[in-house]
Order: C-alpha cells, then sequence, then structure tokens
C-alpha cells in the first residue's frame, strides 16, 4: 500500500502559492540580491564582456616583415664590412619570425685540413695520444666536422683533429659591433580574416596619404596605427636595454591583438600592439642570449674552397597574432538572459529557505504556504450537503415543538444554560480576530461578521443541549 501511495503521489500537480511576508529584513534582503543580479547581467554579462554577441577566436592571420637599415664595421679579420638587410637579417625573405645580427665572432678564411683543437674545448684535451681515439668526432667542438686523427700535440695539450682550420679562437666583443641596429626599421604587414563573420582586415591604416607610410613610425600616442616600429624602441618597450640585449642576443615578443566588435563597423576593428622580453632576465644566466654559427664559401683562383665562419648574436623577433571578433546573435542573448532569471530564482529560494527553517516562526509560514487541495474529498462533501443534515431538520420543526421540548430540560440544565447565555451576551466580541505574530508578514483577516457570531451563538447553545 505504501509503494502505491507513492507511485500515486507522483501524479500529483504541484503549483505556486504567493504568500505575502512582511519581513522587511527578508524583503531587503531579497531587493538587494535582485539588484545585485541585474547589475551583474547589465553591467558585467552585456556591456562588459558582450553576452548578446556571438564570438568567433580562430583568427586566420598572415606576417610579413621588410627590414631597412645599414651599419659599418671594422674587424681586424675582414676591415671595414657594410652590412645591410640582407647580410644582417636571418631568414632574409621576411617571415613571422626573423633574426637581427648585433654581434659576431669572426673567423675567416678555413680551409679543410689538420691543426689542434682549441683549448676551451674540455673533450679536446688530452695528456697522451690514448686520449684521442682515432675517427671519433669532438663532442661539443666547434663544429660537426671535427673528427680525431689519433695524435695528441704536446704544445697545445689538445688532439689533432681533420676540420676547418684555424679552429675559432677569438673571445665574444663585449660591445655590440653593430650597436648601430637600434635605429633599424622594420615594416610589419599583417592581414587577418574571422571566416565565421567572412571579415577581412590589415593592420595598415586605410588612407589615401601615399607619402603616410614613408615618414610614420609607430608612437603609443601619435601614431598608434602606423604599421613601421624602430627596433631600438620595441626593445625598449618590452622592458629591456638594446646595447645590453644585443651584445649577448635575446629573444622579444610581438603581439598583435584584434578585438573587433563587428556591430560597430569594420573601422573600429584595429591593433593593439604590446612587447614583452621572451627569455631569461639575467645576463649572468648560462641559458641567456642567444646565438648561432653559420659560414660563407668562396674559392681562390685556383679553385680551392675557403670560408669565412661566423658566429653570430642577435635578437630574435617573434611576431603572435591574437584576435576575437563578435557580432550579435539572438540565441547567445537569450541564453543570458535566461541565465539571469534563474539566478533570479536562486535568489527567491534562498529566502524561502531563511523563512521556512530559520526564523522563529517558521511553522508558521509553512502551514500557510503549503495547501494541500483533495479533490475527491470535496466532491463527498458536495454529496453530502445535497442532503437535509440533522441541524437543518431541527431548524424545521414549529416553533412552539421547540419550546415544548426545551421546556422538558431539568432546572439545573436550564440555569446552567441561561448563565452560559447570559455570559456570552455579555462579553464583547473581539472585533480585530486572533492574534497573529506580525514578523511572519502573513496578511490574514479574522473579524467575523454578524451572520457568524450568530450561527456562532446558535451552534453553542445546541452543543449545550
Amino acid at each position: 500500500m505504501a509503494s502505491t501511495g507513492f507511485f500515486l503521489s507522483l501524479l500529483n500537480y504541484k503549483t505556486e502559492k504567493y504568500v505575502i511576508a512582511e519581513n522587511r529584513k527578508i524583503g531587503i534582503l531579497f531587493r538587494l540580491y535582485q539588484l545585485a543580479v541585474l547589475g551583474y547581467i547589465i553591467g558585467w554579462v552585456f556591456v562588459v564582456k558582450k553576452g548578446y554577441q556571438e564570438r568567433e577566436e580562430a583568427i586566420q592571420s598572415s606576417v610579413i616583415t621588410k627590414l631597412k637599415g645599414v651599419t659599418l664595421t671594422n674587424s681586424s679579420g675582414t676591415g671595414l664590412h657594410l652590412w645591410g638587410p640582407e647580410d644582417y637579417v636571418i631568414p632574409p625573405n621576411g617571415e613571422q619570425v626573423f633574426f637581427i645580427v648585433t654581434n659576431f665572432i669572426e673567423t675567416p678564411n678555413q680551409t679543410l685540413g689538420f691543426c689542434p683543437e682549441s683549448p676551451k674545448v674540455p673533450d679536446g684535451r688530452c695528456l697522451s695520444d690514448a686520449d684521442c681515439k682515432e675517427g671519433y668526432p669532438v663532442i661539443a667542438g666547434n663544429g660537426e666536422e671535427e673528427i680525431r686523427t689519433g695524435v695528441c700535440i704536446n704544445s697545445t695539450g689538445t688532439c689533432e683533429i681533420h676540420a676547418w682550420c684555424p679552429v675559432e679562437h677569438n673571445e665574444r666583443p663585449i660591445e655590440p659591433l653593430l650597436s648601430e641596429a637600434a635605429n633599424f626599421t622594420v615594416y610589419i604587414k599583417n592581414f587577418i580574416r574571422f571566416p565565421k563573420f567572412e571579415f577581412f582586415k590589415s593592420n595598415v591604416l586605410d588612407t589615401t596619404n601615399d607619402s603616410y607610410l614613408k615618414g610614420c613610425s609607430y608612437d603609443q600616442e601619435n601614431h598608434p596605427y602606423c604599421p613601421i616600429f624602430r627596433l631600438g624602441d620595441v626593445v625598449s618597450l618590452a622592458g629591456k636595454d638594446f646595447q645590453e640585449l644585443a651584445g649577448k642576443g635575446g629573444c622579444v615578443g610581438v603581439l598583435i591583438e584584434w578585438v573587433c566588435d563587428l556591430d560597430k563597423g569594420s573601422s573600429h576593428c584595429n591593433p593593439q600592439y604590446a612587447f614583452n622580453s621572451l627569455d631569461t632576465n639575467t645576463n649572468n644566466s648560462i641559458t641567456s642570449g642567444y646565438n648561432f654559427r653559420y659560414a660563407r664559401y668562396f674559392k681562390d683562383p685556383e679553385g680551392k674552397t675557403y670560408r669565412t665562419l661566423y658566429k653570430v648574436y642577435g635578437i630574435r623577433f617573434d611576431i603572435i597574432v591574437n584576435g576575437q571578433a563578435g557580432r550579435f546573435n539572438i540565441v547567445p542573448t537569450i541564453i543570458a538572459i535566461g541565465s539571469g532569471v534563474a539566478l533570479l530564482g536562486l535568489g527567491a529560494f534562498v529566502c524561502d529557505m531563511i523563512l521556512l527553517y530559520m526564523m522563529n516562526t517558521s511553522s508558521f509560514y509553512r502551514e500557510r504556504k503549503f495547501e494541500i487541495i483533495d479533490f475527491n474529498r470535496k466532491e463527498k462533501v458536495r454529496h453530502k450537503e445535497g442532503k437535509a443534515g440533522p441541524r437543518e431538520r431541527r431548524s424545521k420543526q414549529p416553533a412552539e415543538g421547540r419550546e415544548a421540548i426545551n421546556s422538558t430540560k431539568q432546572p439545573e440544565d436550564h440555569e446552567a444554560t441561561e448563565q452560559l447565555s447570559s455570559s456570552s451576551e455579555s462579553k464583547p466580541m473581539d472585533k480585530r480576530g486572533p492574534t497573529i505574530p506580525r514578523n511572519t508578514g502573513q496578511r490574514y483577516s479574522a473579524v467575523p461578521s454578524q451572520g457568524e457570531t450568530r450561527n456562532r451563538t446558535t451552534s453553542t447553545s445546541h452543543l449545550l443541549v
């Protein structure tokens, strides 16, 4: 039977019943919560985060770079040398990542032959020929082509190797040889596309002035949309000193951020630039700096091959493009509004829990809030009301018969009845009704009407009979 009642209770319908609780503390708490939710939805969701827009972050981007600037160096090995973009830009074809040579060690006129290894290489040191195994390469040498011959050269204390000779001996210059590279400029051309919205844009300012790009240079205040950057300014905006970074090398990131509100038009979709250092900050660290080696080969009139080896130090620039675009769409708008309505409902639930379980008058509020209506019982009551009840049949008797019946009462009962009726008539009726705690907030009116007072007196008299 219990299980049957449980399954039948699942078929019951529950509807809301509104009870006005005149409790100022709960009312103020509920209104403050509603204001907070409305402020969150309007201020944060719609104004700041633009929750009414459809978003896309899958940006498609292409970057082209072009550097300009020349400088002159004077080394002991090669003398004067004029450096242009084709010399100091690696790779020279203008990619998203490029390297600028700012310092170097030059080893000119190397030829293939036999020569002693440098004492700076730990694996090339020896005390006897047994320390120089023939045919084995030198680990961490100046190149991959260094092969031991099996002979230990006592004058240098190093193994003889078959390699490009002479090996590298010079020290890195403390001051960067290409210190003028701070005045070089880089032209960064960036094309972006948001495929969901079929939107295209470039970071080059749309202007009819042909001479604008020839004279502008990026400045955060005066020319924020000029795509030509001075290298010294880029490094400075990244928080580093150019001359210090150029001596040992480093890595700088150029971030191009596209945040586009397509509801305002393409003219409001412009890039924002940011610069930061991507390598370690301390030059004393063994991992700081950036360098690598490359060579330039040539032949003499007799056909013998020579090369000039360069160990170059410089700054690597990484151009990183991010972005997102948004446009109004009804679906995210409805979702944002629905989430706000759900949050408003949560406030009502919390206030109900406080009234139901955390206050002194919780039982009174619970009785007023929950009410069970049994329709089957109501039909039974209506069926019974269709028949005349004993009270109605009694009221149909003649007045004389009622008086005769009342006259047959015992004297004691008659006196008790008269005393009760007189006492009830002498006591004034309290028209305010029963006292109800005010902090429950239940609006309740219990003032009896004249008909109800008459019925109560009549029912009392019948009970005494």
